[in-house]
Order: C-alpha cells, then sequence, then structure tokens
C-alpha cells in the first residue's frame, strides 16, 4: 500500500515508518523541515518526503495515489494560549488535503476520552477526533493510555524521579489510576489496523492489562531497577507547584510539566472491546514494558524519543533559519588545533554531552545548568537519546542540534538555554585542523553584559574541550 505518514520526526511516527517499511509498504512522509528528515529511513528505496506544515499547507502537495494515512500530529508542549483552535485547524487541513486524493483510511491515534473531566489536551484530542471524520475516507481511532517505552515521555520521567529520589513527597495526582501501555503494542496496534474494514470508522481503546495508580507505577519501576522507594502523597501540592515540583526534579521543560500535571488528575482507564483479537495482540504488562525499554537503552538502541521533538525545548521554527554562522553583530570565540587522529576526534565530537559530559570544567556545565533550571530553560536533564551518534533535530542537554555529518566533518549546535540572545557552537575538521567556534549574538545591552560576564570562562573551557578533543588520554 502506498501510506501518508504525518509527524515524521515523532516520537511514535519514527518508529511507526520502520515498521511500515519491514511491511513493505511504500511511504510518503511530511516534515515541516527537509533538514529533519531521519537517517534511518532518509535513503530507503520506499521512501519519499514532501515538505509540508498543515497548519499553512500548500495545495496538491499531497500525491493523489495514497491508499492510506496516519495523523500523528500532536504537542503537548506548546505554549500557544489557542492550543485547540490550532489543533483543530491542523486536523482540518489534513482532511481538506486527503479529501483530495484516493485514500480509503486515514488512522489516528489519540489518548482515551472516559473520563467526565478531561484536560485541555484530552479535550483537544476529542476534538481532532471529530474534525478528521469524512465521507471521503474511513476514519480508525486508537486511543491510548500512557505509553512506556524507552524516550517515551512518561517513561523518562518515571525513570527521572525514581532513579535521583529515594524518598519522595508527591502531589496527590499520584493516587490517579491509569493503564499503561508498551510502545511495542502501540505500533502494533497501528500497524495492524491497517486496511482492515471491520475497523473502518470506529475508534477503540488501547491498553495494558493492568490499572495502576502512578505511585504503583513509581514503585514497580524502582522493582524493576532493584531500588528501594519511599513516597507520600500530600494534598496541599497545587497544581502549580506539582508543575514546579515535576519540571525541577525531571528533564521535562515547564510547559510539558503543566499539561502533565493537568492530564495526571484525569483517570485514563479504557474501555474493553475485541480490539486485541482482531488484530492478534496481546498487550505486555507493566514492568515487561520498563523492561523491554531498559534493553533498547542498554544496547544503544533508542529509536526516538520525546525529547528530540522540537517542542521540548524553546526552538519552534525551522533548522535551516540558523544552520549558517551568523557574523554581522556577533561575538565570537575561534579555536584550531592540529589533529592527531581523525577517527578518535570526530568520535570524540559525535559523543561529546549527555553522559559523556563535555570533557573540560564539567562541574562549571553543570552549574550553567541548573541556573538556566531555575530560570525555566531546559538545563541539562535532556542529556541526549544515543551516546554516540547524532542527526539534525536531536536535542543535546541544552544544545539542538542543527547539522551533523560525520562525511563532512561538521557538527553544529544551537544553544536552547535562557540567554539574551542567541548562540552557535560548532566543530569543524578542515585540512586536518579542528576548528571550533562559539558565536553569540547579543540581544541589547543585556547580551553584550553577559558575553563580557562569561568571557574569562571561555579561556579555559574551551580551550580544555579542544585540547579534549585532540589528545587520546
Amino acid at each position: 500500500m502506498k501510506i501518508l505518514l504525518t509527524g515524521t520526526t515523532g516520537y511514535i511516527a519514527k518508529r511507526l515508518a520502520l515498521q511500515l517499511l519491514e511491511d513493505e509498504h511504500e511511504l510518503v512522509c511530511c516534515v515541516r523541515d527537509l533538514n529533519r528528515i531521519p537517517d534511518e529511513i532518509e535513503n530507503h528505496p520506499s521512501c519519499s518526503f514532501i515538505k509540508l506544515d498543515f497548519l499553512n499547507p500548500e495545495p496538491n502537495k499531497i500525491p493523489q495515489d495514497i491508499d492510506a494515512a496516519y495523523y500523528l500530529i500532536h504537542s503537548m508542549s506548546t505554549s500557544s494560549n489557542d492550543f485547540e483552535d490550532l489543533e483543530r485547524q491542523c486536523a482540518q487541513n489534513f482532511k481538506n488535503l486527503v479529501n483530495a486524493t484516493r485514500c480509503k483510511q486515514v488512522i489516528y491515534l489519540s489518548g482515551i476520552v472516559n473520563d467526565n473531566s478531561l484536560s485541555k489536551h484530552l479535550k483537544s484530542r476529542l476534538q481532532v477526533e471529530n474534525t478528521l471524520k469524512s465521507d471521503h475516507y474511513a476514519l480508525t481511532t486508537f486511543r491510548a493510555g500512557i505509553i512506556v517505552g524507552s524516550g517515551s515521555a512518561s517513561f523518562e520521567i518515571i525513570r527521572d524521579i525514581v532513579e535521583k529520589l529515594p524518598f519522595m513527597i508527591t502531589p496527590r495526582w499520584l493516587k490517579t489510576k491509569t493503564q499503561p501501555i508498551a510502545i511495542r503494542d502501540v505500533l502494533a496496534f497501528l500497524s495492524g489496523g491497517l486496511d482492515k474494514e471491520e475497523l473502518y470508522n470506529k475508534s477503540f481503546d488501547i491498553f495494558g492489562p493492568e490499572v495502576l495508580t502512578y505511585k504503583e507505577m513509581l514503585l514497580q519501576f524502582a522493582e524493576v531497577r532493584e531500588l528501594k522507594r519511599y513516597i507520600v502523597t500530600l494534598p496541599v501540592l497545587t497544581p502549580k507547584l506539582s508543575s514546579f515540583w515535576l519540571y525541577f526534579v525531571t528533564s521535562t521543560s515547564f510547559k510539558l510539566a503543566t499539561a502533565l500535571v493537568d492530564s495526571m488528575k484525569v483517570e485514563v482507564i479504557g474501555k474493553p472491546s475485541n480490539i486485541n483479537k482482531i488484530i492478534g495482540v496481546e498487550p505486555v504488562d507493566y514492568k515487561t514494558a520498563v523492561n523491554l525499554a531498559f534493553q533498547k537503552i542498554e544496547q544503544n538502541a533508542v529509536v526516538s524519543s520525546w525529547k528530540d521533538a522540537i517542542s521540548s525545548g524553546r526552538f519552534n521554527v525551522q533548522l535551516s533559519k540558523y544552520i549558517e554562522l551568523p557574523n554581522y553583530g556577533c561575538f565570537k570565540d575561534i579555536r584550531h588545533r592540529t589533529v592527531q587522529d581523525e577517527t578518535y576526534t570526530l568520535n570524540k565530537i559525535w559523543s561529546i554531552g549527555g553522559r559523556n559530559g563535555w570533557y573540560s570544567f564539567n562541574g562549571l556545565w553543570q552549574i550553567r545548568g541548573y541556573i538556566d533550571k531555575i530560570f525555566g530553560g531546559v538545563g541539562l536533564r535532556r542529556g541526549r537519546t544515543h551516546d554516540n551518534y547524532l542527526e539534525a533535530g536531536d536535542a543535546l542537554d541544552f544544545w539542538r542540534v542543527l547539522f551533523a555529518d560525520k562525511d563532512e566533518k561538521r557538527l553544529l549546535l544551537f544553544a536552547e538555554m535562557r540567554l539574551p540572545g542567541e548562540a552557535w557552537l560548532e566543530f569543524k575538521i578542515v585540512k586536518n585542523q579542528l576548528y571550533q567556534r562559539a558565536v553569540f549574538r547579543p540581544r541589547g545591552i543585556w547580551g553584550r553584559l553577559y558575553w563580557y560576564a562569561v568571557l574569562p570562562f571561555h579561556a579555559f573551557v574551551f580551550n580544555g574541550m579542544i585540547n579534549a578533543l585532540i589528545n587520546k588520554k
């Protein structure tokens, strides 16, 4: 089948694309930025790519001969005040474009919406589902509970809490019940629901076999990791305080923390149906899902992560806008060294940040991360998805990868920490010389004062970093 895939660079779609290609389908992948095509599928013979923003779509962009489409566009962490209107507009534009094709089926991944009091984001999910309904194609909706998998937001947040806090004083929403589901089972439902007429124009809740509170999820996660944890819940923590608690303890942004707290007050319990039998899926339990996630992490085989979504940081535009280093009105710190072993240096560059650190004065980098968190930034806790692999769009601590090409021997990062201006960090090897460029474009007088305030630290931080990149220990 020829399938249109939206949200190609997102957590779900990136994994689903690999599954659909394995099933020998032909994919037409929609991306907002052609610089962010995932490496795993970029050169696949059964993949083609179209640049398309469904908030500002161009007519006749989608091929007429598609057989089915997946609608996987969503961002919990948007800061827009008219979030629901934008979601509805995006869905309406998608429907208008798909209505002009021969598409027979659209598959949409939503959230379980059975509680009488829905959060803002679950209401939006239901609104999108109603908007997508069409007389031209059949809509199949899978409504999922909390998704558990390597790199998923819920998994990484629980991991942060459990592994960092032996004793927890937590908000009352930890008593809320939910039905978590493994990412592998979500993908099985999404791929298995394709071209099944008995699923046309129907919605199904998909969920794991257990009903758990968030507190039970934390404790079971701790059991899997062989950690002893103690949890006390307090009714006095308001939603705002809960959001701050989640933000400072975990790697999440404050926007996402606020959205999650709002959603976690709502019970997510699925309605039984025969969907497991129709598709032939028996969802695994929560502990098994956690174990499977850690197998991927230990193998350094995490396919996608919520942190790599553009909305996880301050970036909200196309990467191409920042891909060339600016010159006018900028401060620069440029250093270069002769490369002794090019392969060693490139591998060190591609492994920078995350658990590997920044090779020089890591304590100062951590202090900068804490300061960033205090002022509402992303901090260092996002880390990186892979220990030694990078591609455009990846989150890297408080940086965003703009360009990463080992053949061109160039890595370019853009700062997402709180700054009175814009900052880039580039590593590039030219004719056996490693060039390390830090470029800062200040915004007003505060930007200039900031540069001169941190300038004394550059002499040893940046100098130590470039030396570490060329010198074997």
